[in-house]
């Protein structure tokens, strides 16, 4: 069975995907991008589609926001290290999400600017729609969805979410359940992207849930597990070795394909898609996205990537041995996209 999963990652690239993600200058009929991208789960990205936002323009002014904002309560996620959404720990590894408080925008603003790795990291993110509850005083400065996208889906989007970043704030490997438009309106975000096809890659465990309550870490209690990877594709020079020694088959197979998003573009990320993301900050020292989920089609496809990942894997020449039972009711709620 390894050779024949092993044989998927290749074909998969060979026949369908390439090796680079696909670009285009301007916005695609909604049916060749349902025909060419969705239906075949295949990236790209649209590097004028946005042009004619005002948030363009404006967002990369703090004061702009700042005062159009004043009023507003906002959620601020915070972490010592950038990193919520992830696994951590030394030895006892637990699945740690951010102390979340609700603050004024201007003051949630400062923090975000002000932040620093190992004391205190500020993200400005809620993926409950946020965009359309927390920050509707500036909803008219984007459009409230991608027309061609809806159009090609069928349907408006279920939610829309606004972050807002430095490049302090890294998310780790995970996926999500949704059709996904990211649009980039300040700075540059960067994705590492693996295909539905190589779960067992990523090394998914189940490990206990715990909240960050300042720089302590918290176990939920009753104790929940969540299914996650604990892969880091850019460990520090003195862990690598270490690390490609625990996880071989993300570093020693095929390699991820990496897109960056400039301001102005939008990536359609297909549902199921692994994605890692880190981000530049634009002129006003932070990073700005919104992203469009639209309903995914639990099809074949769906089932399909459930029957793969609930096969046991062994690689006769590495030997890790991997195996999951079903855990796409389990996905964090609060990971980017």
């Amino acid at each position: 069975m390894a050779k024949e999963i092993e044989n998927l990652w290749r074909e998969v690239r060979e026949l369908s995907l390439g090796t680079k993600i696909d670009r285009f200058d301007s916005q695609p009929s909604p049916v060749k991008f349902l025909r060419n991208y969705v239906s075949q789960s295949k990236p790209c990205i649209i590097s004028k589609a946005i042009t004619h936002w005002p948030a363009l323009k404006l967002w990369s002014d703090p004061a702009y926001l700042t005062g159009a904002l004043s009023d507003d309560v906002v959620s601020l996620h915070l972490t010592p290290n950038g990193c919520a959404d992830a696994v951590t720990g030394d030895s006892d590894l637990c699945f740690a999400s951010a102390h979340v408080e609700k603050v004024l925008f201007p003051e949630a603003l400062k923090v975000v600017q002000s932040s620093c790795k190992g004391l205190k990291v500020g993200y400005l993110q809620q993926q409950n729609d946020c965009f359309r509850t927390e920050y509707s005083t500036v909803a008219l400065d984007c459009d409230g969805d991608i027309e061609w996208a809806t159009e090609a889906f069928g349907c408006s989007p279920e939610a829309v979410n606004l972050w807002i970043g430095t490049d302090d704030s890294v998310t780790s490997f995970h996926k999500d359940h949704y059709e996904n438009l990211y649009a980039v309106v300040s700075g540059e975000k960067h994705f590492l992207l693996l295909p539905p096809t190589d779960v067992h890659r990523l090394y998914i465990e189940q490990y206990p849930a715990a909240n960050y309550s300042y720089h302590r870490l918290e176990v939920e209690e009753p104790v929940r597990h969540v299914p996650w990877s604990s892969v880091d594709p850019y460990p520090s020079p003195e862990k690598e070795a270490s690390e490609r020694l625990k996880f071989p088959l993300f570093f020693d197979g095929p390699k991820p394909f990496h897109c960056t998003v400039k301001a102005g573009e939008v990536l359609y990320l297909p549902s199921m898609w692994f994605h890692h993301v880190s981000q530049t900050p634009g002129d006003g020292g932070y990073t700005i996205a919104v992203n469009y989920w639209y309903d995914m089609q639990f099809d074949i496809k769906y089932a399909y990537f459930n029957f793969l990942q609930s096969l046991s894997y062994k690689s006769s020449s590495l030997n890790p041995i991997l195996s999951w039972g079903e855990d796409e009711d389990s996905e964090s709620s609060d990971a980017e996209v």
